[in-house]
């Protein structure tokens, strides 16, 4: 099974995190409407698409917002490697 960003980043923003409490859960980990995008859980694989995840120590906007920084990420580069051509980007 494949990771979600919050297990490769371990920021502890995922449901009942370490972190929730004072960061709140990420829209990533709650973002249903992309379970299963790059085998990932709601968009823990697809955490780029997502407006206001937290990375980088910053609430991030939205996906145009967040873009090159997010092609730059190494959780990025580590789903596209892992999914090859079935990359959802």
């Amino acid at each position: 099974m494949y990771e979600n960003c919050w297990d490769v980043k371990n920021c502890g923003r995922e449901k009942d995190g370490v972190n929730t409490s004072s960061l709140g859960v990420c829209p990533a980990a709650l973002s249903s409407e992309y379970d299963g995008r790059n085998e990932g859980l709601n968009g823990g694989r697809y955490c780029w698409k997502v407006a206001g995840t937290f990375c980088g120590g910053e609430v991030q906007g939205t996906y145009a917002d967040k873009l090159m920084s997010c092609v730059a990420c190494d959780f990025f580069k580590q789903v596209k490697v892992e999914e090859g051509s079935s990359f959802y980007p």
